[in-house]
């Protein structure tokens, strides 16, 4: 074996580094820090791309990473973008392959001394392609629980972005949660098509509240607002926003970036990155998700069923089934 067949992938990447001097988006790279690239379809302030940003803003904060990105990058950029910042000597890249499934992973592997974590819905690919998703499966049972015993009408809309397998899950873990606790509750399901459209969401709530639904799952920005605008009760998704809807966000199952974010970089820096999912790090038991509620709003018989069934996730007594299956309305 030559001498350069035996330099690491990160010596390699720090080796082409050395000798750039990196400026994108106003922001100089430091030569003594880990070099991270992110390529977002949507605003960071989506709630699903503002969870990941956020924690690598807080890696950045703590002098682990320098970290540029682009944001509302079209999926018909999206490859050239990913290639300009892999030209440009970075050791991870972290985006959403969703809907660009094939050039993501053919970038990747013409980069192989390059890391890449994917929000993805396939499987990973070797050696350096991993995938990750939002696997907020458990607390989304959980809101489900408290949303089918505060439900008078028996009645619940739900809008999603897309049938795709990290919304579904989700959804169907909120209505398995939900007829736990309440077998005669019915679901409308609706999907936008799309990643932010709030007036889109909001218009599809709108007809769910008419049609006689007295709670919303806000999957989407938009379901939150018609909740209010109607005076009913709203589930959140991702993020807590419940300070910008007050006496209205009933419970929300939140996604926390952090584990995920930290394993990667650490794996990267020790030179043991490898294509595998990282997805499991949004699980409860390592911090990755958790259950908010309005205890006000839900009433403390909820609270103490849901703390419980927390309780039993937590311990592994309990397992919230991941089902990825298209969820489908019943009323």
């Amino acid at each position: 074996m030559t001498e350069f067949a035996k330099i690491s992938r990160r010596t390699m990447v720090a080796a082409l580094a050395l000798g750039t001097a990196l400026t994108m988006g106003g922001m100089a790279w430091a030569q003594d820090a880990l070099k991270v690239a992110a390529v977002w379809t949507v605003p960071v302030e989506q709630q699903w791309a503002s969870r990941l940003h956020n924690a690598l803003k807080a890696a950045e904060e703590r002098g682990e990473i320098d970290y540029v990105y682009s944001e509302n990058v079209s999926n018909t950029d999206y490859e050239r973008v990913m290639r300009e910042y892999a030209e440009q000597g970075v050791a991870l890249m972290v985006g959403e392959a969703f809907g660009v499934e094939q050039p993501a992973r053919a970038v990747a592997a013409e980069y192989p001394e390059i890391d890449f974590l994917m929000g993805s819905s396939l499987p990973p690919v070797e050696p350096n392609f991993a995938t990750f998703d939002n696997f907020i499966q458990e607390p989304s049972y959980l809101t489900g629980m408290i949303a089918g015993s505060k439900t008078k009408s028996n009645m619940i809309g739900m809008v999603g972005g897309y049938a795709i397998p990290e919304v579904n899950r989700l959804m169907n873990a909120f209505m398995a949660g939900a007829l736990s606790v309440n077998p005669n509750v019915k679901f409308s399901v609706s999907f936008i098509n799309s990643w932010y459209d709030p007036p889109k969401a909001k218009e599809a709530a709108f007809a769910m509240v008419d049609a006689g639904a007295d709670i919303l799952y806000a999957e989407r920005f938009g379901v939150s607002d018609a909740a209010k605008e109607r005076g009913i009760l709203a589930i959140g998704n991702v993020i807590d926003t419940a300070t910008d809807y007050p006496g209205t966000i009933l419970a929300s199952a939140l996604w926390h970036g952090e584990p995920m974010i930290d394993k990667a970089i650490a794996d990267v820096k020790a030179d043991t990155f490898t294509a595998s999912d990282y997805g499991i790090y949004a699980f409860m038991k390592y911090g990755g998700s958790s259950l908010v509620a309005d205890a006000a709003l839900a009433g403390p018989e909820a609270i103490a069923a849901a703390d419980a069934k927390e309780a039993e996730i937590k311990s592994g007594a309990f397992a919230v089934e991941i089902n990825d299956a298209e969820p489908k309305s019943n009323m």
